[in-house]
């Protein structure tokens, strides 16, 4: 099975990681899209979540309700903070064998790829999917990547939370309508 992985903290999921995701998906049709929301970056250590674990996943699910190649897996946040993507990857093998791996990112992640935790295990078992705007990023010896193009969605999960905490309405088109009611309620909630 051709499964193609995305991690990120998805704090919250929006508008641009789903883009990000069905350009993909409309390119190299994976039988599957497995978003996989991250129990804490190892580059973003110090700070927490502005949403729970399973709020998060909560709003992932949905995200995805009407998209039938996607899910959502729980398996990095069922692991030993920080999230390093190669335990992921090893669970995952260990899990499905048979599946061909790719992993979705950006090119921002794509050029800190030397700093990722042994992106040489990740090298020999997947292929990298690099999503990017204009200029094609250069590619890594020994490393498989595909690098696809396309817009880049202006919605910023940071502002979203700003937005959020300062009760200030958020650009139409940033988070699907359920994902937002969500949001709001959950912020609401922590007013009271």
């Amino acid at each position: 099975m051709r499964t193609c992985l995305f991690g990120g903290t998805f704090d919250p999921v929006h508008s641009g990681h789903l883009a990000m995701a069905r350009a993909m998906e409309q390119q190299l049709a994976p039988d599957r899209v497995v978003f996989l929301p991250a129990a804490q970056s190892p580059f973003k250590t110090g700070r927490q979540c502005f949403f729970t674990p399973q709020q998060r996943v909560t709003m992932l699910r949905m995200a995805l309700e009407d998209w039938h190649t996607a899910e959502v897996s729980e398996l990095d946040l069922s692991m030993q903070p920080p999230s390093w993507s190669w335990r992921v990857v090893d669970a995952w093998i260990s899990r499905y064998p048979g599946d061909e791996l790719y992993w979705l990112l950006g090119t921002d992640e794509w050029e800190q790829l030397h700093q990722w935790a042994r992106p040489d295990y990740l090298a020999d078992h997947l292929t990298f999917v690099v999503y990017h705007r204009g200029q094609e990023p250069k590619p890594r010896p020994g490393v498989r990547a595909v690098f696809l193009s396309g817009p880049m969605h202006e919605a910023s999960a940071s502002e979203i939370r700003r937005r959020l905490e300062h009760d200030l309405p958020i650009p139409d088109g940033w988070l699907p309508e359920a994902v937002e009611k969500t949001a709001r309620a959950i912020c609401n909630q922590r007013l009271k």
